[in-house]
């Protein structure tokens, strides 16, 4: 029986284990073996695939991906990525509205890699979550976009100010607005401070609110009919930071400096 290529990577865990396993570098059959928790049995007939579709070859006792396998396993990890995250928590994802993210971020959304899904506390929901404010309070710098005041982001902004934290803080002008109606003390303070930057978006973007640190990307999407479910993801993957910080690059490109 003839297979494809789409068939051989696609359609085998076995083979797709071996073929992401071997982008690490070269194998030989035990090292296979133990790495995959497999025996000779079950893993040599899924390599004679691979090596009659030439995606990988037989280099002394070791197994190698050839040029083609290597092209098709660097494309297979973006998807593979992505599916994972989505599979992860599928009813979050699918209702959520994504149109917030630009398109090169959206098809990178696997970057977000092994994250937290936060649900509501019911006892707790004027309370920002625990894992997203302590976390906060942790880091050295804090660049943030927000749409949705949280009754207690004013005190936290405050906090992270005081204790001489770098705050980037990016909103849109209906959230400064409220800010500087509903919390005029906290604002006046927060604006004044040396270390605090402050940039208002031109356009009105509905994103309740995405935090970037040095080590943690904390993210809340409205859901698809529009209102915030206190559903929120947090994420400490490398990959998640520079995803983070490239929304914040992006949010920061639609907005202007704020001088009080």
């Amino acid at each position: 029986m003839r297979y494809s290529l789409v068939n051989i990577v696609w359609y085998s865990e076995k083979r797709k284990n071996i073929l992401l396993l071997l982008k690490e570098g070269p194998r030989d059959i035990d090292q296979m073996k133990t790495s995959l928790n497999e025996t000779s049995r079950s893993i040599m007939p899924q390599i004679k695939k691979l090596l009659q579709k030439k995606l990988i070859f037989l280099d002394g006792v070791n197994y190698r991906l050839s040029e083609i396998g290597e092209l098709i396993v660097e494309n297979m990890g973006p998807l593979l990525n992505t599916m994972r995250v989505i599979e992860e928590n599928k009813d979050f994802w699918v209702t959520r509205d994504l149109s917030v993210l630009p398109d090169n971020l959206f098809n990178r959304l696997g970057e977000l890699g092994h994250y937290l899904l936060i649900e509501p506390d019911l006892n707790r929901m004027f309370e920002l979550p625990k894992e997203f404010k302590d976390n906060a309070l942790k880091s050295k710098k804090v660049s943030t976009f927000i749409s949705y005041v949280h009754p207690q982001i004013p005190s936290l902004y405050l906090e992270l100010a005081d204790r001489d934290v770098s705050l980037s803080l990016l909103m849109t002008k209906m959230a400064f607005q409220k800010l500087q109606s509903e919390y005029p003390l906290e604002m006046k303070v927060i604006s004044s401070s040396s270390n605090v930057e402050i940039f208002l978006c031109k356009e009105d973007i509905h994103l309740p609110t995405l935090a970037v640190t040095g080590w943690f990307t904390y993210l809340c999407f409205l859901n698809v009919e529009g209102r915030y479910d206190h559903r929120d993801i947090i994420s400490f993957d490398e990959s998640a930071l520079l995803w983070g910080s490239e929304l914040i690059d992006y949010y920061r490109s639609k907005s202007e400096a704020y001088s009080p």
